[in-house]
């Protein structure tokens, strides 16, 4: 009896009402819950290492560039990687890597 008069007066107080709800909007009904905040996060986290990833990239390209600006070599290195070119008096033969083989 003593116990549930107790919980009664407590469940009462006009002020622990009121903030338990708002505790309750604020935490799982606004816009900004706390499910949002964690999923932004996590967002966040996403986006930044992507950023670092395409900030590495760039570094890489800029001094391939630098490289292709001032290397004859590193230029005709290029050239026959990327777009198969080859000298006069060569042949350049391509091999297939992907492990396909010929069916009949």
């Amino acid at each position: 009896m003593r116990l549930t008069s107790s919980i009664i007066t407590i469940l009462k107080n006009k002020y622990l009402l009121s903030l338990a709800a708002f505790a309750v909007i604020i935490l799982f009904l606004d816009h900004n819950n706390i499910f949002e905040q964690m999923q932004r996060k996590q967002e966040l986290q996403d986006l930044q290492a992507k950023k670092k990833y395409y900030t590495e990239e760039i570094e890489k390209t800029k001094k391939d560039l630098g490289d292709l600006s001032n290397n004859p070599a590193t230029i005709e290195k290029y050239a026959r990687e990327h777009f198969q070119m080859k000298r006069d008096n060569e042949d350049v033969f391509i091999v297939d890597s992907t492990g396909s083989t010929l069916k009949n």
